[in-house]
């Protein structure tokens, strides 16, 4: 569905990201992974044309770059890990923007407009907050919320950078299996930038991992994610420190678990 060629990103004299080459097939979940100034976000304002790049990015086959924002938008739905939210919008209207796109300017509310909307409250538990001012949210409802406004977007490709974004564990799981929910339809892919590896490896199908804007390994996501493409990413043992963080967890010596008590 996705595929991009060459792609460099320079800010002046600065290369962010250098001659960037990968694919995204449908039915595939890409995560996104890397240290701090890897280029990961670069990546996806690249794909979602709102940063100058050179090289070429096509989706199903049509280059993105002289497409009309109105047909990224039919493709493409992108959420950024923040947003700034000064304006008194309920999130319902917020999430009805999601239904811009099809409409004529502002105007929507047609049948497919209305299950959409109401499709992506209940998918992301907003549905309770509809008549709410996101001014008054939580970050992570606030979060929901512009998950829920991409999802009503219906996007055949989701680009989500930071998705679980100041969201506690509980909603972390939720959003997580809802995206894989959304996946199992045919015609869709999702592009997901994450920090934490352990999501990557449990949800993603491929990954790609960048360094200094340069792709370090590609590919199915165990394949990728090696003690060997991780030190040279991370310049740490990166699966001892993940082993030891989970050792904190075992049951301490002589001590039943859970299990054991049933």
């Amino acid at each position: 569905m996705l595929q991009v060629e060459h792609l460099t990103v320079r800010y002046g004299s600065l290369t962010i990201v250098n001659d960037l080459s990968f694919s995204l097939d449908e039915g595939s979940w890409l995560m996104v992974v890397g240290p701090n100034g890897a280029g990961k976000s670069t990546v996806v304002g690249a794909i979602s044309q709102s940063v100058d790049y050179t090289g070429r990015i096509c989706f199903e086959g049509r280059d993105l770059a002289v497409l009309k924002p109105r047909e990224v938008a039919r493709s493409l739905g992108v959420l950024m890990q923040s947003h700034h939210a000064g304006y008194g919008f309920t999130v319902e209207e917020i999430v009805r923007l999601g239904r811009y796109a099809y409409g004529e300017g502002l105007m929507t509310g047609g049948k497919e407009d209305e299950e959409k909307v109401m499709g992506a409250l209940l998918l992301t538990g907003m549905e309770p907050l509809r008549r709410q001012k996101i001014t008054t949210l939580s970050g992570g409802e606030l979060q929901r919320a512009f998950l829920a406004q991409v999802l009503a977007q219906d996007p055949r490709l989701l680009i989500l950078d930071e998705p679980t974004n100041h969201l506690d564990l509980l909603y972390q799981k939720q959003v997580f299996e809802l995206i894989g929910k959304w996946l199992q339809r045919p015609g869709r892919a999702v592009l997901s930038v994450v920090h934490d590896l352990s999501l990557a490896r449990a949800y993603g199908t491929h990954a790609l991992l960048l360094n200094k804007g340069q792709k370090v390994a590609a590919g199915p996501g165990k394949q990728v994610l090696t003690a060997q493409n991780l030190r040279q990413a991370y310049g740490m043992d990166v699966h001892h420190w993940m082993r030891s963080l989970l050792g904190q967890w075992r049951e301490p010596s002589g001590e039943k678990s859970p299990k054991d008590l049933e």
